[in-house]
């Protein structure tokens, strides 16, 4: 005999965080109720008009800002980046990129090239590896 599970459930930050949204500009529905993953999958698969337009527009969470500039979290936080920021906002950055933004975006390129090579040294280090291994 099987027992009927419960579904599994989530709480709003949880699912605002998977939805890439900013939990305090959701609806107070969606804010102040626990959310399944089947009603999870279901605003994936056909957001509402809300999720639309907070998606579009904003305000958006730190990841999302932190990835629209280009930059990490921490980057952010070093600009004095603290509250969500609109699309519009994130822009206007854009636009007409003030001096932090400009370095945070120099010391991504770095980190990337860096783990790029990372990368790279690794894989030649495995090939290596296999090679004396035959």
């Amino acid at each position: 005999m099987s027992q009927e599970r419960s579904p599994q459930t989530m709480k709003p930050a949880t699912a605002a965080q998977k939805l890439g949204i900013y939990l305090p500009a959701a609806p107070e529905e969606f804010q102040n109720a626990d959310v399944t993953r089947e009603q999870l999958n279901e605003l994936l698969a056909t957001p509402p008009e809300w999720l639309v337009q907070l998606r579009l527009t904003g305000p958006h969470p730190r990841q999302i800002v932190s990835s629209k500039l280009g930059v990490s979290t921490s980057g952010l936080a070093r600009g004095g980046v603290v509250d969500p920021l609109t699309t519009a906002e994130i822009q206007e950055l854009l636009a007409a990129p003030p001096e932090w933004l400009v370095r945070e975006r120099a010391t991504q390129a770095a980190v990337r090239e860096e783990q790029k090579r990372i990368r790279a040294r690794n894989a030649e280090r495995e090939e290596l590896r296999e090679r004396e291994a035959k």
